[in-house]
């Protein structure tokens, strides 16, 4: 008798076993391509990258590694640092475009292979961060947020992809959540909510000790580097002044209580004006000296983010915020839903806000002091290929070239193609909704994801202030909650795929059927 033909048997050649994962992904590689091809126009449009205020530390600790930037963690410095032999700002944003699309193919690995979406569902859960303009416009920023973004889509992935923990796998985890870390603070708290996931889900002791170990040393020894150049054990001098900005607009030092007599370093930090009469960002009383009531630089230049500034600083907000605890929830309140505006405000100011938007004209760098230097001569010191032109009878380095009719397709673009942050609030809602109906199991896979965009969006309002690229990380973790609670989590809907797919709702899927019958092998 002839045996039955083996209906799961994979194709022969790799060829044809090409063609067929092309034919089963052809939604998504269509997308994929279509996406890398904005990135393309984008890069070519605005070479060889765009500038934030903040590029310029960074690329400082790319070029002098020998320490420590006070203000924010050098992760991303460090990455610079592994390029800079290639001497290309243009490579740097080419591998961060490269890091947005590998943050979409994890998610739609993640969502295919372990929880059963169609095609046309996983590459829609994508599609925010494939095709947001704002995404691509970040991801062309000298800046740290897409790396940071793509270490915390890969340690959700991986901790959602395995049901069991190894110990080895922890340590994996652990190192991913250190890096992320180095890259930015808000990544250690990260550390706390994978922790409490895997206690949830009762992984065991030993997944849970490699994980906090493997993430303790890379940062610790951070932290020692630190030391020896600051001469205070921690990963910034920035916290306590950055949560001084975010009690800036109501800190009010008569009810705080403060005696200038017996507290004077914290009665210098008192602001003069009535919190009526202050500006409406934080952001005027920590970075600029220009009056208004503001008192941060009233121990003179080069105190901004000393040991002794950061500590006093802390304390005068850590005392604001016991003081006046309703003030401090009304602010955090109003920046959280800041996030979720159907459109965009300009806040914190009109010069931030357009730094997010893809320019019309040139850019020219700033010739501030930096650490052995300036910040335009550390960049062309970084790249030499970047051009200088002669402006108000001075040598000025240009780093972003406008290049029509590239940029004015990318500038259009970007009016039309973003997600409004009141589809985020849906998404984060539907997150929510698929916590809520596995509330037996504690939220089930959805927990993680969901947390985690919540705690992004949040952190920042906590405990500095409202930002617009603050709100993109957030994005990916939110389509990731939303697509598995829309799939498996909310009951009224384990029927629509089918259906959409043509079968008969509650039946068993074909490979499921194949699986159970006797002479049949799977691969």
């Amino acid at each position: 008798m002839a045996e039955r033909p083996c209906l799961d048997e994979p194709p022969a050649g790799w060829r044809a076993r090409l063609l067929a994962f092309v034919r089963r992904h052809r939604v998504f590689l269509a997308a994929l391509a279509a996406a890398f091809a904005l990135r393309l126009v984008t890069m070519i449009g605005y070479g060889p990258a765009l500038w934030f205020n903040d590029s310029y530390d960074y690329v400082s600790g790319a070029v002098n590694p020998e320490r420590p930037s006070a203000l924010r963690p050098n992760g991303y410095s460090f990455w610079l640092l592994l390029l800079r032999p290639f001497h290309s700002f243009g490579l740097v944003v080419f591998t961060q475009h490269l890091m947005g699309l590998a943050v979409a193919v994890l998610m739609y690995a993640l969502l295919r292979r372990k929880f059963g979406l169609p095609a046309w569902g996983a590459t829609l859960a994508t599609a925010p961060v494939l095709f947001d303009a704002y995404q691509i416009q970040l991801e062309h920023l000298v800046m740290s947020d897409t790396m940071f973004m793509l270490l915390v889509v890969g340690v959700v992935t991986l901790v959602l992809w395995h049901r069991k923990m190894s110990w080895r796998l922890g340590a994996v985890v652990g190192l991913l959540l250190a890096l992320t870390a180095l890259t930015r603070s808000i990544g250690l708290p990260i550390l706390a909510l994978v922790v409490v996931y895997l206690l949830v889900k009762r992984t065991g002791w030993r997944p849970v000790a490699a994980m906090v170990t493997a993430c303790a040393i890379p940062v610790t020894a951070y932290m020692a580097w630190f030391a020896s150049a600051h001469g205070n054990f921690a990963m910034t001098n920035s916290d306590g002044a950055i949560l001084y900005m975010r009690t800036a607009l109501f800190s009010d030092c008569k009810k705080m209580g403060v005696d200038p007599r017996e507290e004077l370093e914290l009665a210098l930090l008192c602001i003069t004006a009535p919190p009526s009469q202050r500006h409406f960002s934080g952001q005027n009383y920590l970075w600029w000296a220009n009056g208004d009531g503001q008192r941060f630089h009233a121990f003179g230049s080069g105190t901004t983010f000393t040991p002794e500034m950061n500590r006093v600083a802390g304390d005068f907000a850590k005392r604001a915020i016991l003081s006046q605890p309703g003030d401090y929830l009304a602010r955090v309140g109003l920046d959280f839903v800041r996030a979720f505006h159907w459109g965009r405000p300009r806040f914190p100011d009109y010069k931030t806000y357009l730094q997010y938007e893809f320019p019309f004209e040139d850019k020219v760098l700033p010739s501030w002091s930096s650490y052995k230097g300036t910040t335009d001569g550390d960049a062309q010191l970084y790249d030499p290929g970047l051009r200088t032109a002669p402006i108000d009878g001075r040598a000025k380095v240009v780093g972003t070239r406008v290049n029509d009719p590239w940029a004015a397709f990318m500038q259009g673009y970007q009016r039309i193609v973003r997600l409004p942050g009141l589809v985020l609030g849906v998404l984060l809602l539907i997150g929510l909704a698929g916590v809520a109906v596995r509330w037996r199991r504690l939220g089930g896979p959805v927990l993680l994801p969901w947390l985690a965009s919540f705690g992004l969006l949040l952190a920042p309002a906590a405990t500095a202030e409202f930002d617009y690229r603050y709100v993109l990380p957030a994005v990916p973790l939110a389509c990731l909650a939303a697509a598995i609670s829309l799939r498996h989590g909310v009951p009224w809907l384990r029927g629509v795929a089918p259906r959409l797919a043509g079968a008969r709702p509650g039946a068993r899927p074909a490979s499921a059927t194949a699986a159970r019958r006797p002479g049949r092998t799977r691969r």
